[in-house]
């Protein structure tokens, strides 16, 4: 049932944020856009008072609890930076708006710079499924139940750390790496002479 809930809350954010932008852009109805907007966090809301109701009422935490705990983190800190990112594209293309700013290139440090802003997005994220988990185990109160909820705290731990590997260090070895295979510059190629007699 939980799990029906999360997939139904992320499809509303979705829906939500379309109509929105439908509001906005395509019926020129600039208030009407921005009241759908502000509601888009009213489905996190809504997961969230779904899963306490369920804990309360003596609900088993489930994986489907602790994914719940995830996917609120991830769009408390995510979800205004992906309604930003959809509407910097509808304005451009409904509404002669800016073009989008393109993503810095690969092995630059402005994609270094990007990459530790995103890990650093992604460990607040964790940091708030870790804060809601923790309650909802606080809640259960029995240590003998709450085992997933636990486990799904050790997951956050494993996220940020493959985020900070696959992420922000591995931008920075790659941007390392080309700046040193620039300055090396090709390697000189010394014309080959037989030895003497």
């Amino acid at each position: 049932m939980l799990v029906a809930a999360i997939v139904v809350c992320e499809v509303g954010f979705w829906v939500v944020l379309a109509a929105g932008l439908l509001a906005r852009y395509g019926l020129h109805r600039p208030r009407l856009g921005a009241a759908l907007l502000i509601c888009v966090p009213l489905v996190d809301l809504a997961l969230l008072a779904f899963t306490a109701a369920d804990l309360r009422a003596g609900g088993a935490p489930s994986p489907a609890h602790g994914l719940a705990a995830v996917y609120l983190g991830f769009s408390v800190v995510f979800g205004h930076r992906m309604v930003r990112w959809a509407d910097v594209r509808a304005a451009h293309r409904w509404a002669d708006g800016p073009p989008p700013e393109p993503a810095p290139a690969h092995g630059t440090s402005a994609r270094v710079r990007l990459a530790w802003q995103e890990w650093a997005r992604a460990t607040l994220a964790a940091g708030i499924a870790v804060v809601l988990l923790i309650t909802a185990i606080a809640m259960v109160g029995d240590p003998g139940r709450t085992g997933e909820l636990w486990a799904w705290v050790g997951r956050m731990g494993w996220l940020v750390a493959l985020w900070l590997l696959a992420g922000p260090l591995w931008e920075q070895a790659r941007t390392s790496w080309r700046s040193r295979r620039r300055t090396s510059g090709p390697r000189s190629q010394a014309a080959w002479r037989p030895p003497a007699p």
